[in-house]
């Protein structure tokens, strides 16, 4: 495994810890809030907590899913073509992928730039909005090196080596 390989899956591995943290703690929010409200003191913000953390989950989860090899594909019929063939749609595929999530990582920079820039916060705690965008185009960041470092892999499998 070379050094781009250790980095960009040291990073998607420790993204996938914190998209874990943010369940566990959207749980434990969610379930001090239920028994709260029993006792007539919810927890204010609790709806707003819980959408920021499950937004910091499914970014952060991204790339690691990437990685394990974990989204739907429909592979039954490219593996019946020989290797190099493989590789080749293989590639495409994640040329495709890297095209996405670019856009995705620069328009969300955009974006939280400019949630930042108008100083917009949420409604009843006001944490503001960009930390948790910027957050999501640093995701879709890694989930492009990943990418490509299986596009380096498909064009060796394409090339015969």
């Amino acid at each position: 495994m070379n050094s781009f390989q250790k980095i960009s899956y040291g990073l998607s591995k420790r993204l996938y810890w914190i998209a874990g943290g943010a369940i566990v703690a959207m749980m434990l929010i969610t379930c001090a809030d239920v028994v709260l409200r029993y006792f007539r003191m919810p927890i204010p913000g609790t709806y707003e907590l819980v959408c920021f953390l499950g937004a910091i989950a499914a970014a952060f989860a991204m790339a690691y899913t990437s990685l394990e090899k974990g989204h739907v594909s429909v592979s039954f019929v490219v593996a019946l073509f020989p290797k190099r063939i493989q590789g080749l749609i293989e590639s495409i595929t994640h040329l495709f992928g890297v095209f996405l999530f670019v856009l995705i990582a620069w328009q969300s920079a955009i974006y939280a730039n400019d949630l930042r820039l108008s100083g917009e916060v949420s409604l009843t705690l006001e944490l503001p909005f960009y930390p948790f965008v910027y957050g999501i185009a640093f995701s879709a960041a890694v989930v492009c090196l990943i990418l490509i470092s299986d596009l380096s892999k498909n064009v060796r499998k394409m090339i015969g080596k």
